[in-house]
């Protein structure tokens, strides 16, 4: 049974994350002559090569007049002068191909998608969480219906980078990517972070925004969307309790909930998750300093 947070993206579903994140330009100057210039955008004809990206990573695409970003079927405005460009977790491996409209002209740039770089994660769970009983699927389907409408909400962004820790003071974040077996069945890669806090632990809104669900779910337990306008939802499961509403307005920093251990756990601890544009990424990265983002691409003056 999939969980409901953790459905397959497309292979050219692109959002926006630290645990691995590959910036590697191609090797050695005979490369770059074969490859092109990884700084370098094309207007027309074959893309430009371009850097190295681990699953669930972002990239930046800066640049002075940019229309609007695109991928595949997806399509945004810019943010703070560039297109950001967060790769799904399970995103596949090879060639990927970034667009934007900049100045009239339409640009695309190469960068390769890495291996799946991330660890097995064995664990035990109770059964019924591992292998939900065949009342439960209903309900199962209909939460998986209702949080995938989340992901593409849009609306005018709301939001600052770096994101604000949602634990106070802000664990180590684990496990990021690791490919889950629960009670010796494979599962979806784990698509968030957990942060270790005790039960009762205050757990506080990343940024303000709205909030899109605060519901019981039969995976995540005790859990909290809050969408973040420009496709940025934050998501905080396993909660003891919910202290927001459906449709509320937060603040950065405002408490949402308490850490607990409802759902499919194995002890106390906070899921908090990201998506961008649909993307599951690393939230390492946006709640870390933008500018380590890795730039992809240049400026073209005039």
């Amino acid at each position: 049974m999939r969980d409901p947070m953790s459905p397959t993206a497309p292979p050219f579903r692109v959002t926006a994350a630290l645990a691995v994140l590959l910036l590697v330009p191609p090797a050695g100057p005979a490369a770059r002559e074969a490859a092109g210039s990884p700084g370098a955008a094309t207007s027309a004809g074959a893309p430009a090569a371009a850097s190295s990206v681990a699953p669930g990573g972002v990239v930046r695409w800066p640049g002075r007049g940019i229309d609007h970003c695109r991928l595949g079927d997806l399509r945004w405005p810019p943010w703070d002068g560039a297109c950001w460009f967060a790769v799904d977790l399970l995103q596949e491996a090879g060639p990927l191909v970034l667009e934007r409209v900049r100045l009239g002209s339409s640009e695309r740039l190469a960068v390769t998608v890495a291996d799946y770089p991330y660890a097995v994660q064995r664990l035990r769970v109770a059964p019924e969480m591992a292998d939900p009983p065949a009342d439960q699927l209903d309900r199962i389907r209909l939460e998986t219906e209702r949080v995938g409408a989340v992901w593409s909400l849009g609306g005018t962004p709301l939001f600052r980078l770096p994101l604000g820790p949602p634990l106070a003071p802000m664990p180590n974040g684990r496990s990021f990517g690791s490919r889950r077996i629960f009670n010796g069945q494979p599962r979806d890669p784990h698509s968030g972070v957990d942060l270790s806090a005790p039960t009762g632990t205050p757990v506080l809104a990343a940024e303000r925004g709205r909030v899109a669900i605060a519901s019981d779910l039969y995976f995540s337990g005790n859990s909290v969307f809050i969408d973040h306008g420009g496709d940025l939802v934050t998501m905080y499961f396993h909660l003891d309790r919910i202290e927001v509403r459906d449709g509320e307005a937060v603040e950065r920093g405002q408490v949402i909930g308490t850490v607990g251990s409802t759902g499919r756990v194995t002890g106390p601890h906070l899921h908090f998750g990201v998506r961008w544009h649909g993307a599951r990424v690393d939230p390492a990265l946006l709640l870390g300093d933008p500018a380590r983002v890795p730039v992809v691409g240049s400026d073209h003056p005039g």
